[in-house]
């Protein structure tokens, strides 16, 4: 005698209002009924213990599959049965199915009660997971949890962040697409639009969602939706044209061979359960003896739909007029059809491993030991409880392929990437493209290894976004109103660059450094400073060194000629001294010229000012000798005693020591030193001097000035003397154009940026040395050189005579 057990499964068809009957759903329940033949063959698993079952359509509805779920619950028989045959009403110990997600959640509150457990091959539903909710619920296939986050990490990795959401309207869909809208959402990927229909939905609501389809500006089309949901729409989309569209599909239609007749969808990719071999499988589903098919009404209705024919007590038989009669002759082994495809054995894999997991379960349960030679108590009255505490522990290999359950009785997740590929014969065929393995490294787990076909047949990867991708030197700026992914591209502000595609910020550079004219990467600031290659450097160098010269010859003239009148009336050897003060000043003016160093900074400003404090200081000498020398010719005047040679040289030599003294304080506390002006211009630094000591500056100019004031009020006091060549005009007018000069150079330094500052202040200079020496040694040079006749004592005292 040997032990028998009933398994109840479910096969998942579309109602006979929406088509006719579902052979791949077929193909199933006939891989449920080879597993169990061969299980009950086998001498290793349930030895002398056979298995059977019960079949029933569900239809795809909630009612139906309610209704089926009450007639085998209120069936319990508790009699123990050992014959030969399985009792019509004997305790089931499990459910394989239902196919659908929303069924078998109806199913599964109706059983747990009573600790049956049920392993689904096909209902994906995350929800199923929660064992609060779901104690006794299993399954063979992942989780859409890991099949929605597998599909947002596949739009992620083609660029496309503007897509359109269609779902079933069902648990399967509903639940599956809200994780992928999650998912998608952490991948920073935006929904054009999301709508949801179901196959019962009056043909209005599908026009309207195909309406959606076709207006909708996003190319890409995430479609999660059940087989028989997603044929309705596409037959919908098909009675129209409308612009190409690249479908990504969930594992429940994206692989079924069946809706590839639909040509506008090739290039469709998804993710499907790795495809397997069953051995025997195809042998077992074409062995269909003709009297097998007229004993059942669901062998019946399939035969007579893949042959044309009827059956003679066939319900139809009505309609056998317009039909030939089936006779036996027909031949299945050359039929195209789902039932026989056995190409793509991916769900049907899912049925096989569900038996086999249920039957390990109770070989666990009523075996003693695990091992092949186990000794199974062929008479132990096994209760559904056990077989579900048994399933949770379940752990075998199975044609090549592990079966297992973690705690929310969920396999571990691995899907293949399918393509729908057209062929130059007009076929369209599934390919396998890559690979998705949960269990991975996050970053590892996808990964493609073939090429892909897109939509319309093209080899150049679809682009599906809302905004372009914004440039290198631009960032992102979300337009109002419209979701994120929906952006202007902006230049970065000055100052800033963006190095990164699709940045929504800009980084500002290193204050020495600015963007390029790209704003994507920081250059080095150019540095400006007064070079000796700029053409106002060599137009101010040349000119100094000209003054310099100019200087130098006047003082030969003026040592060649130094016994002539005009040289001896003029007080020699302060016209030399203020020639080689000149020479001085012309030759300061090269220190600002040229990179500036800590020594050339203090270097520049003290020489400049010692030299026109010495140049003023031979001035005003000059100035006081003429005021003394008027005072001499007056009757009994001895002042030129008081102020001879040896006091013109102190004279120049204090107000020359008081200038080094300013100078030396400044150095000693806060001399002069080189920065780089960032400030004055954004775009390229400055290096210039900077004073260190603003009032040691100051006081530096304010002396010259205070000198060149009080020069200048003695020349005009002295500007009338009688004299052949009164040198007091001549000192006049050149310190009135050096007090001009430095007067204007004041606001015009101060406001001068960069390097237009040390421009200003050369110039200035020049201007000044140029004035006093031509104002005062020009008139005698014209005279020593191009009128020696007035060169003479007799000229000069006719001229005082007068």
């Amino acid at each position: 005698m040997e032990s028998q057990y009933k398994l109840h499964s479910r096969l998942d068809q579309p109602p006979p209002d929406r088509g006719t009957i579902d052979t791949r759903g077929l193909r199933f329940s006939r891989a449920m009924i080879f597993a169990i033949e061969e299980i009950n063959n086998n001498t290793e698993l349930l030895p002398g213990i056979k298995l059977g079952y019960q079949i029933y359509d569900s239809c795809a509805l909630v009612p139906v599959a309610v209704h089926v779920a009450f007639q085998f619950i209120n069936s319990f028989d508790p009699v123990f049965y050992t014959g030969n045959n399985c009792s019509q009403s004997g305790m089931v110990m499990a459910v394989v199915g239902d196919s659908g997600s929303t069924p078998s959640i109806s199913i599964s509150r109706l059983i747990s009660p009573f600790n049956i457990p049920q392993v689904s091959h096909f209902a994906t539903c995350a929800c199923l997971s929660d064992k609060q909710q779901y104690p006794n619920f299993f399954r063979t296939i992942p989780s859409d949890q890991f099949q929605a986050e597998a599909l947002a990490k596949l739009v992620k990795h083609f660029g496309w962040n503007w897509i359109g959401a269609v779902r079933s309207d069902s648990d399967y869909g509903n639940n599956g697409m809200a994780s992928f809208l999650q998912a998608a959402q952490k991948e920073g990927i935006c929904v054009e639009y999301s709508v949801s229909f179901y196959r019962t939905n009056p043909q209005s609501r599908i026009q309207k969602v195909a309406d959606v389809i076709r207006r909708s500006k996003a190319v890409v089309v995430v479609a999660f939706a059940s087989f028989g949901d997603m044929k309705i729409l596409l037959e919908e989309l098909s009675r129209e044209p409308f612009p190409p569209r690249q479908w990504i599909g969930s594992e429940s239609w994206v692989t079924n061979t069946e809706l590839t007749r639909y040509s506008f969808c090739a290039g469709a990719i998804g993710f499907g359960i790795p495809k397997s071999a069953i051995p025997g499988l195809r042998e077992f589903l074409l062995n269909l003896s003709f009297s097998e098919v007229t004993t059942s009404s669901v062998l019946t209705e399939f035969w007579e739909d893949a042959f044309n024919c009827r059956l003679k007590k066939s319900k139809r038989s009505s309609m056998v007029k317009r039909y030939k009669v089936c006779d036996g002759t027909e031949d299945i082994q050359n039929l195209q059809s789902q039932y026989t495809d056995t190409s793509q054995l991916r769900i049907t894999n899912m049925v096989y491993k569900a038996v086999y997991a249920i039957a390990h379960a109770i070989h666990n349960a009523v075996c003693l030991g695990k091992n092949v030679t186990a000794q199974c108590n062929k008479l132990t009255k096994l209760e559904p409880k056990q077989v579900l505490t048994e399933l949770k522990k379940v752990n075998f290999s199975q044609n090549g392929y592990d079966v297992s359950f973690n705690a929310n009785g969920d396999p571990v997740a691995n899907y293949e990437l399918v393509n729908w590929q057209k062929h130059e014969s007009g076929i369209t065929e599934i390919v396998t493209v890559g690979l998705y393995d949960a269990s991975l490294p996050v970053g590892k787990e996808f990964r493609i290894n073939r090429n892909i076909t897109w939509m319309e047949d093209s080899a150049k990867v679809p682009v599906s976004v809302c905004s372009g991708s914004c440039p290198l030197g631009t960032r992102k700026v979300l337009q109002k109103g419209k979701p994120i992914c929906c952006y202007d591209c902006i230049p970065c502000p000055e100052g800033e660059i963006n190095n990164i595609t699709d940045s929504a910020d800009c980084l500002p550079c290193h204050k020495e450094f600015w963007p390029n004219a790209k704003r994507d990467t920081c250059i080095p600031k150019p540095v400006e400073f007064l070079s000796f290659h700029d053409i106002l450097g060599i137009i101010l160098a040349t000119f100094s060194v000209l003054g310099a010269l100019l200087a130098i010859i006047t003082a030969g003239v003026f040592f060649y000629h130094r016994t002539t009148p005009v040289v001896r009336a003029n007080n020699s050897e302060l016209s030399f001294l203020l020639l080689i003060s000149l020479t001085l000043c012309f030759l300061c003016s090269l220190t600002f010229i040229g990179a500036p160093s800590e020594w050339s900074c203090m270097l520049r400003h003290t020489s400049f000012g010692i030299t026109f404090v010495l140049c003023i200081s031979c001035v005003l000498g000059k100035t006081i000798v003429v005021l003394m020398a008027f005072k001499a010719t007056l009757p009994g005047s001895n002042v030129m005693k008081w102020f001879g040679p040896p006091q013109q040289r102190m004279t120049v030599v204090c107000f020359t020591f008081i200038q080094i003294l300013i100078c030396t304080i400044w150095l000693v506390v806060s001399p002069p030193f080189a920065i780089k002006n960032l400030t004055t211009y954004k775009e390229k630094i400055i290096l210039e001097c900077a004073l260190g000591s603003a009032v040691g500056f100051w006081a530096v100019l304010g002396y010259i000035g205070l000198l060149a004031a009080f020069c200048f009020v003695l020349a005009v006091l002295a500007r009338k003397l009688p004299d052949n060549f009164n040198e007091a005009k001549l000192i006049t007018f050149s310190m009135l154009i050096f007090c001009a000069v430095w007067i204007t150079f004041i606001p015009a330094y101060v406001s001068s940026p960069g390097k237009f500052t040390v421009v200003v202040e050369i110039f200035a200079i020049l201007a000044s040395s140029f004035g006093l020496m031509l104002c005062i040694f020009a008139p005698k040079c014209f005279i020593i050189l191009f009128k020696p006749e007035k060169n003479t004592k007799k000229y000069l005292m006719s001229k005082n005579q007068s």
